[in-house]
């Protein structure tokens, strides 16, 4: 509708001589649905340069437009200088039926034959899966889920870091304690507290890279339980993973590419580490370690590993990582190692960190112990909603998503759980009660309804919401950005339930009542598919 309506715009000023050289102007949604469906700049911009005021400008190009005919546009205005579009009634009506018709209405092929690959939440087995991880996976499965709506051939991954010093650790730990759940806390304080115990579990840490018997069935006995606990939660989410990664499959292919690389992009540092000096390609960056002074590559050349296996796996056209924000400038000096040594892949590569989501006391710590996990966190909201765990996982995953990706998050249980609105209890419940309206209405098939509105019929804000659903897709998925969806369907879940208390839906002797069971069954439809690509249970019944 936006470029019908900028085309036509475009038209009326050719036909009146006012296209200059270098213009462009928008065409956006007022703010306030009182200023009309559509609002343009046009005149304001047009009017400096042709030295005139925006307002008999805009009437000029109004009165030009008002000789054409149209059917999808009632009524043009001029206000403060922009000029102002209304939709019809026969718009909104097409709009209501083309919903009803289309299944998965809001999809689009913006993406189409663009293979997208995402990684997210990458949790360390023989670590929790605290609410941190809730992070990255919620965001995460999201942009995935909003990009193939945009047509996109769209990949989950999760990398994994089955190897390192917080796998030794943790293994320590189980040899004192026989005890999976405390055993990396444990391992984590006592390395930092006993130098002995530090050697010790350095020592392991070799043995775990060299596959030492000794030790093999343990770290087997931990990895499996880690994972295993992992997929349970990834089920409670909604979340599946078309492929896994391992820090133990990808640690000697970083390890040989940095060595055949030796002397050229990396260079050695202190007791025989190999280092990347990434200062010498952008000044704003630093130095970092690839392989440390006993002969281990660090995460950093592991990585380096990871972005050729990946492409290997899934000839991607683009490579999305999701991660939190504590890790920007460590992703900054990867980004430019990678670059020196697969420029072809480090254009496709696109990072974007999350901040950190905290609770009122504050945040949390897998090292020393102070950690909450996912499972817990969950649990607490269950009990603010008589134990529905479909309901909780909603609550959780609105409150993440439903500002822009980046800043830390206060999780508050209260208004997590709100049904006055802005939660995901208010979506859920909404889509719930426009099920019911067409239970009532006892209708098999809303796409075959006579939905012919009545002459009378004052246009409602649910129909000016209504049809923009693919606007906020498509927007969605060009800034990798939920939040825009998850402030539609608020505001259109506003909508509906005001429209619900001023009407009476469901009437034989109205008129009216088919459109009204028309446009609740266009509610649910939007609703159902806004809420699935969130990964919010839709439920159809509360």
């Amino acid at each position: 509708m936006q470029e019908k309506i900028k085309n036509l715009v475009i038209e009326v000023l050719k036909k009146e001589k006012l296209i200059i050289n270098n213009f462009d102007f928008a065409i956006e949604h007022p703010a306030d649905l009182k200023n009309g469906d559509y609002s343009t700049n046009v005149a304001m911009i047009l009017a400096k340069n042709l030295k005139t005021e925006p307002k008999e400008l805009a009437e000029k190009i109004i009165d030009a437009m008002s000789k054409i005919p149209l059917d999808i546009i009632e009524k043009i205005e001029e206000k403060n200088g922009f000029i102002n579009f209304y939709l019809s009634q026969k718009f909104f009506q097409d709009s209501i039926k083309n919903i009803l018709e289309n299944k998965y209405f809001g999809k689009n092929d913006s993406l189409k034959g663009k293979k997208i690959m995402v990684e997210h939440t990458d949790p360390n087995p023989f670590k929790e899966f605290h609410i941190g991880h809730f992070m990255p996976n919620i965001i995460g499965s999201t942009i995935a889920r909003i990009l193939f709506w945009n047509g996109g051939e769209v990949k989950e991954v999760c990398y994994q870091g089955d190897v390192g010093l917080h796998v030794a650790k943790a293994i320590w730990g189980y040899l004192q304690s026989r005890d999976w759940k405390t055993s990396y806390t444990f391992g984590s304080k006592r390395y930092e507290e006993d130098e002995a115990v530090k050697k010790e579990v350095r020592e392991l840490n070799k043995k775990i890279y060299q596959k030492s018997p000794e030790i093999w069935n343990i770290y087997e006995e931990g990895k499996h339980a880690s994972l295993e606990a992992f997929e349970k939660m990834y089920k409670k989410l909604g979340t599946k993973f078309d492929y896994y990664f391992f820090e133990s499959e990808v640690s000697d292919f970083g390890k040989e590419i940095v060595e055949n690389n030796l002397g050229g992009v990396f260079e050695k540092g202190e007791k025989e580490a190999i280092i990347f000096k990434a200062e010498n390609f952008d000044k704003n960056l630093h130095t970092r370690v690839f392989i440390n002074s006993e002969g281990l590559p660090t995460y950093e050349a592991k990585e380096l590993g990871l972005v050729k296996i990946k492409y290997d796996k899934y000839n991607y056209d683009q490579s999305i990582i999701i991660t939190g924000n504590e890790i920007n400038e460590y992703f900054k000096v990867l980004l430019c190692a990678i670059k020196q040594i697969f420029p072809e892949l480090a254009e496709k590569t696109l990072h974007f960190s999350h901040g950190i989501l905290r609770l009122p006391t504050g945040k949390m710590s897998s090292r020393t112990g102070d950690v909450i996990t996912a499972e817990s966190l969950i649990d607490m909201v269950k009990e603010k909603v008589k134990g529905d765990k479909r309901v909780a996982i909603g609550a959780i995953k609105y409150m993440i998503l439903r500002q822009a990706i980046g800043g830390d998050i206060i999780f508050d249980i209260e208004k997590s759980v709100s049904t006055e609105g802005d939660s995901g209890v208010y979506l859920q419940y909404s889509y719930a009660r426009a099920n019911s309206i067409l239970e009532k209405a006892k209708i098999q098939n809303l796409s075959n309804l006579d939905i012919g509105c009545p002459k009378d019929w004052q246009t409602t804000e649910l129909e000016k919401l209504l049809y923009r659903f693919p606007e906020v897709v498509l927007r969605a998925g060009q800034e990798f950005a939920p939040h825009y969806i998850v402030g539609y369907l608020t505001e259109l879940a506003r909508a509906y339930n005001n429209f619900y208390g001023n009407n009476q839906i469901v009437d034989p002797d109205d008129l009216s009542s088919p459109y009204k069971v028309a446009m609740s069954g266009a509610f649910t439809t939007v609703m159902k598919n806004g809420l699935n690509i969130l990964g919010i249970p839709v439920l159809e019944k509360m």
